[in-house]
């Protein structure tokens, strides 16, 4: 017998063996979400009783709490979905199976161009699929593309803010530590601009699930010359800022 490259093999009509799960609830749902990867941001912001925690969601190596901040007169939910798409689209399934509908995650990216600055805004309209996780929620293919809606949605937020931004295409790679120089270059002639480990997984969820999805990222390190460049990414202001941009825009959502 002749296998072919399981990534390939797409099954969209068989029943699946495991459905998510809500997350155990402990409180009222909100619709909106964000999905913020800046773990000291959703301390200062959601910690020590700041935003109510109303739903948990257990993996084996610990929980992770869903938050519901108050925002004016109005809620949005707050989780972390840990690193790289499997955790993080599971995680991201578990919102939505809990009653989450639309989304705006914000986080990290490697700067792929030379000149991207650090903590300059990137909204991805597209994801190159170097990953497996988009695999399994849509037919095989080189790229997902963003809703054109979300993103001109998202740009609108940061042009009344008068936040400089960039739209482009985002690789989503599984393996930060196979980033070779040869690829990125590959990916810089393909129109990337950033790399990161989960764009391309969430837009293929949402897309499967019939969720509203979009996401801001921030250049963070930098891996367009010949070696890396860490540029103390993880220390960035643009984290926080990004986050309020989040909550803003996932607000405006239809």
């Amino acid at each position: 017998m002749t296998w072919g490259i399981p990534l390939t093999e797409f099954d969209s009509d068989s029943a699946v063996l495991i459905a998510p799960e809500p997350g155990s609830k402990s409180g009222a749902i909100p619709e909106r979400a964000v999905i913020c990867f800046f773990r000291d941001v959703i301390e200062e912001v959601c910690g020590d009783g700041r935003a109510e925690v109303v739903a948990t969601f257990r993996w084996e190596h610990g929980t992770h709490e869903l938050f519901s901040l108050q925002v004016g007169e109005r809620r949005v939910a707050v989780f972390h979905p840990g690193v790289g798409a499997p955790l993080a689209c599971g995680l991201f399934e578990q919102a939505i199976a809990t009653g989450c509908r639309a989304f705006v995650a914000c986080g990290g990216a490697g700067a792929v161009v030379p000149g991207l600055a650090l903590g300059h805004v990137v909204v991805p309209d597209a994801a190159v699929r170097d990953e497996g996780t988009s695999y399994h929620y849509l037919p095989a293919g080189r790229e997902v593309s963003a809703d054109p809606a979300v993103t001109a949605a998202l740009c609108a937020v940061l042009d009344e803010q008068a936040v400089p931004y960039t739209v482009g295409k985002t690789w989503t790679t599984d393996a930060p530590y196979r980033e070779t120089t040869a690829k990125v270059a590959a990916r810089r002639r393909e129109g990337c601009i950033t790399v990161e480990m989960e764009t391309a997984a969430f837009l293929a969820v949402a897309c499967h699930r019939g969720v509203t999805f979009g996401q801001y990222l921030y250049a963070g390190d930098d891996v367009s010359g010949e070696t890396w460049d860490e540029r103390q990414w993880h220390t960035s202001s643009a984290r926080r800022d990004l986050f309020w941009l989040s909550v803003e825009a996932v607000l405006r959502f239809p």
